[in-house]
């Protein structure tokens, strides 16, 4: 299982070098292969940290038990949800998460705590490697290698699966063969990435973007469509400075809010995107992603902060949102730029207070009905019927001076191209 990799850079760990090492364990077959080949081929202690950050597939005892089955001499698992949610998700509503279209970040957002926490354990248990399960070709390796050097430079990394080369069809084959228990098949070879904020489903025919993904052998939280429930049902969410407090009126903590929000959604089938994504090392590839909560109160705060914003503050909003997604895609939130992004986005929602009716119905978001007391919305000047307050008599002279320049470049095309605007040696 040798491969030609060589390790080039200061922060890759070598063998010889440590004697223990942290490994980012989910359980899954790439993680649970590496536990037992970093034993072999390091000859070093593993301690397995497993985070809780509202994935829900997982049984984070039954993963414990065998992370220490395959020979951990310690396996954490650590609740984050909180900290995931009210540190980060609320920034991300507040940004109106998306990547690409449809896509709210759950996995790159998810990168970030588990980086800061991992550098907190392996510190607390002498650790001097931290060791992960990303591809070579992925985004992961990126963040996790970028948040970990940058939150501690004096940790080093393993990343196995860079190292062996095997491919998902060679990983089954050794898990068989050291019987590792894992739930991946070659008939059923996806890979999933979840937490609070979005499941990420990868490989097998996902990747083809020629082949129709089966959806209904697919996906893990929502029902497809066809599937979905035959009646809408209409759900009111209260924001206050840009976070959501309250489901039809019980407040709740943002971590059940927003996992409320994903069973309710699931149910409609709303939050489900196919994306053909640009990954950061240059790679085009599609992922099925299921962010039903996510999608509804990204949907519902941008109807609300457009309603509070003029139309300059919303244009802004939009580019620094977009800006603000790169970033935390393309791995830099710990670049002061986000700091930066982040005052003005909390700024911002200063204002985004208020409450918001979205109906859900077979895969579709649609908001019907917002109010708050910072809406620039005004009835006495806005309606269609007879009122005084909107003066009318003024707005032929806006739009005599609104043309005025369109006006004057027309009149000057016309006068320099005597033979028409249409013939081909005009502009």
């Amino acid at each position: 299982m040798k491969s030609n990799y060589k390790k080039v850079t200061s922060y890759e760990a070598k063998k010889g070098e440590f004697k223990k090492c942290l490994l980012l364990y989910s359980g899954g077959l790439d993680t649970s292969v590496m536990l037992k080949w970093l034993q072999e081929e390091y000859e070093c202690e593993v301690v397995t940290l497993t985070l809780d950050i509202g994935q829900i597939a997982d049984d984070l005892e039954k993963i414990k038990q065998k992370a220490l089955n395959l020979g951990a001499v310690k396996a954490i698992v650590y609740d984050a949800k909180d900290k995931f949610a009210d540190e980060l998700l609320s920034l991300a509503i507040m940004a109106n998460a998306d990547y690409q279209g449809g896509y709210a970040l759950s996995t790159p957002l998810g990168r970030v705590v588990i980086s800061q926490i991992a550098v907190d354990i392996a510190t607390k248990e002498n650790c001097q490697v931290i060791a992960h399960g990303c591809t070579g070709k992925g985004n992961d390796q990126v963040r996790f290698e970028t948040y970990i050097t940058t939150l501690s430079p004096k940790l080093k990394i393993v990343a196995p699966v860079r190292e062996w080369s095997m491919g998902r069809d060679e990983e089954i084959a050794y898990a068989e063969k050291h019987g590792i228990p894992v739930k991946q098949t070659s008939d059923k070879p996806y890979s999933y990435d979840e937490n609070l904020w979005g499941n990420t489903g990868e490989g097998g025919s996902i990747e083809n973007p020629e082949l129709i993904p089966p959806l209904h052998n697919i996906l893990q939280w929502c029902n497809t469509v066809e599937k979905s429930l035959n009646s809408p049902e209409t759900v009111q969410i209260e924001f206050k400075r840009g976070v959501p407090i309250s489901i039809n009126g019980t407040k709740m903590k943002l971590s059940k809010l927003i996992a409320t929000l994903n069973k309710i959604g699931s149910k409609h089938g709303v939050g489900v995107t196919q994306l053909i994504e640009d990954r950061m090392v240059g790679l085009k590839v599609r992922g099925v992603y299921e962010n039903p909560g996510a999608s509804i109160l990204i949907a519902a705060h941008d109807k609300l902060e457009k309603l509070v914003s003029t139309r300059q503050e919303n244009e802004l909003k939009h580019f620094l949102d977009s800006k603000w997604a790169y970033l935390t895609y393309a791995a830099n939130w710990f670049d002061p730029v986000m700091e930066h992004l982040h005052a003005y986005i909390k700024d911002h929602n200063k204002k985004v207070s208020g409450w918001v009716e979205v109906k859900l119905f077979k895969g579709q978001i649609t908001v019907v009905a917002l109010g708050s007391p910072y809406s620039l919305f005004d009835e006495n000047l806005a309606t269609f019927n007879k009122n005084a307050e909107f003066n009318q008599n003024a707005s032929a002279g806006f739009i005599e001076l609104h043309a005025l320049a369109q006006k004057t470049a027309y009149s000057v095309a016309l006068a320099n191209h005597k033979s028409g605007p249409n013939s081909e040696d005009s502009v």
